[in-house]
């Protein structure tokens, strides 16, 4: 253990029951907010000699309490593990990030896709497009066909679906309603859009490159590797016993959509499972060169604003499959809080890890209006943390600066 880590645990030792009940209040006022009907968060040091989780609020409407131990539906945390699914296929030699998806994808899906100004660019987009958002594609999600609701809309309204890679495609071909064409590779600032289409056209690469559904692949490459026993896909069974998952909510309405969490494809998983995974990912440990895992973080670009529902927006930046949260100094002059890197998802979940705290930290609370909720939540949360814990320069991870 270095000098500072050791400092970390000697102050953590004398003042841990007074940091987890700080944290512990702050996990009741947000489950406390309108509309949250629960929330669940963990958070650990890197080296592990600090570990505190919560929860609190209902798991489910008929009054079942919130554990640390319930799993929840992370949504699109799902993207760092299907970027790194990506990255492990890439540097085994059998795809390459750099190729165009069309060497992946059959041309009856994909023909057509990305038209803008007249042009097909669909050819042109790479791999490595789709993992930084910067192909342009809109997302399939909140757009729609003429006298029809977005598929997000009509999930709330008329309930339950399902629906195919073929049905993404098609709804994207017939809006035909491209952001930007793809951003030349070499650029060092580059246009980005948040866009689910990106990665459920990666998530086909992987199923159509290991000739496995998304569970089983992303079992062999990451869950068994880990002894992840608490993280499972809509309508598979997780290997370890767990209580029921818990309630997806949109306001006062539980949600059950079992079809359209499925299609979605991603899982769920609790914050135990998530900063294991977190933690093994920035070590490097999930792939054969270590240094794999700088391909996430080497380059940032910034969102520009956005009114998506379901997608970040300015300041956000974006890597490769991960999101950095740096927000501009002269925007919070008097409160300033440390970056994050890692991921968000629509439903209010969290999964980053703090540099210049070497912390990881986890949660959610399972509502469809409250994809802004980590954003807020996360830097009261770090507030809390840095009188606590040594702050690092440049951070345990310096190429992250």
């Amino acid at each position: 253990m270095n000098a500072a880590g050791k400092s970390n645990s000697i102050k953590l030792s004398t003042q841990k029951d007074e940091l987890e009940k700080i944290l512990q209040q702050h996990l009741q006022r947000l489950a406390a907010a309108r509309q949250i009907k629960h929330a669940v968060a963990a958070v650990e040091s890197m080296d592990g000699t600090f570990k505190w989780s919560g929860a609190e609020g209902i798991a489910h409407a008929d009054g079942t309490p919130m554990t640390p131990e319930t799993p929840f539906w992370i949504a699109s945390i799902t993207k760092l593990y299907t970027a790194t699914a990506i990255l492990k296929l890439h540097e085994q030699g059998r795809i390459s990030i750099e190729q165009p998806m069309a060497s992946y994808l059959s041309g009856s899906l994909i023909n057509g896709l990305h038209r803008f100004n007249g042009v097909d660019y669909t050819g042109k987009i790479t791999l490595r497009h789709l993992l930084g958002h910067s192909s342009g594609l809109p997302d399939y999600i909140e757009i729609h066909r003429k006298g029809e609701k977005s598929l997000f809309d009509k999930i709330l309204a008329e309930g339950d679906m399902s629906w195919s890679l073929q049905d993404i495609t098609g709804i994207v071909k017939d809006v035909n309603s491209p952001f930007f064409p793809p951003q030349p590779l070499e650029a060092k600032q580059k246009r980005v859009r948040y866009s689910d289409t990106n990665y459920q056209l990666l998530i086909a690469i992987i199923e159509e490159v290991t000739g496995q559904p998304l569970h089983e692949a992303f079992g062999e490459m990451i869950y068994g590797p880990l002894g992840l026993q608490q993280t499972f896909h809509p309508g598979r069974e997780p290997a370890g016993p767990l209580p029921p998952a818990a309630s997806l909510w949109y306001k006062e309405r539980p949600l059950n959509i079992p079809q359209a969490l499925a299609s979605f494809k991603d899982p769920f998983s609790t914050t135990g499972d998530l900063l294991v995974f977190m933690r093994a990912l920035l070590r490097g440990e999930l792939f054969e060169d270590p240094d794999t895992v700088k391909l996430m973080y080497t380059e940032w670009n910034r969102f520009g604003f956005s009114i998506s529902p379901v997608g970040p927006g300015w300041p956000i930046e974006y890597g490769l499959g991960m999101m950095r949260m740096k927000v501009p100094r002269s925007l919070t002059p008097f409160r300033p809080f440390p970056e994050v890197i890692g991921h968000t998802g629509a439903t209010g979940s969290w999964l980053f890890y703090c540099p210049p705290l070497d912390i990881l930290l986890a949660g959610d609370v399972s509502q469809i209006t409250a994809a802004p909720v980590p954003f807020q939540f996360t830097p009261k949360i770090l507030r809390a943390l840095k009188p606590y814990f040594h702050l690092h320069e440049n951070g345990p991870l310096s190429p992250l600066q």
